[in-house]
């Protein structure tokens, strides 16, 4: 009898790892909105990691969080490391490419709960009066990541992009209710 349950035992960890196994280790998460306001406006809030502070969901789960900035103030090479209480962690995001007022690459590395790296990227496409805001993230996770997801029942879409539709839901409560950017001025001539 008591070997019996341990061969089923043994059998159901032997399945579990090889269904984790078998899951693919590459996830993307994509969330969109919708933002009443100018490419350019919208992306001035997101080229700018000083900026973040205003809308991104992460700063508001620790205010206390210790922030430092490193490089130009904005665009590529700008960078942002954080640390935090358990719910945001040890990091850092550095912009790798930008193509104003349209699109943002950024690469984002966690030290803390677990390292990792990842590619963000934003696009900002005119639509109607607005400005439709993707924001994206892709990565890969090891087998013990993929484990833990798995035995905890996390899913990762549903919880980064819980995230994500905070932070385009703040973006969009502070673009649109700041007043649009001056137009840039017209050479004298």
């Amino acid at each position: 009898m008591l070997r019996t349950i341990f061969l089923l035992i043994i059998a159901a960890l032997a399945a579990l790892l090889v269904w984790v196994g078998l899951k693919p280790p590459q996830y993307g998460v994509e969330r969109t909105a919708v933002i009443a306001a100018a490419p350019a406006d919208v992306f001035a809030h997101v080229y700018d990691f000083e900026k973040w502070a205003d809308w991104s969901p992460w700063a508001k789960r620790d205010p206390n969080a210790k922030v430092t900035f490193e490089g130009p103030k904005a665009g590529p090479g700008a960078i942002m490391k954080w640390s935090g209480n358990e719910e945001v962690g040890t990091g850092a995001m550095a912009i790798t490419e930008a193509n104003p007022p349209q699109a943002l690459k950024i690469r984002l590395d966690f030290v803390a709960p677990m390292h990792g790296t990842s590619d963000v990227a934003f696009t900002f496409k005119p639509e109607g009066p607005g400005t439709k805001v993707t924001w994206s993230i892709a990565g890969e996770q090891g087998f013990v990541e993929r484990l833990i997801c798995t035995v905890m029942g996390l899913d990762v879409n549903a919880m980064i992009g819980a995230d994500y539709e905070t932070g385009l839901a703040n973006l969009k409560r502070v673009v649109e209710a700041a007043p649009p950017a001056a137009p840039a001025a017209t050479p004298p001539g």
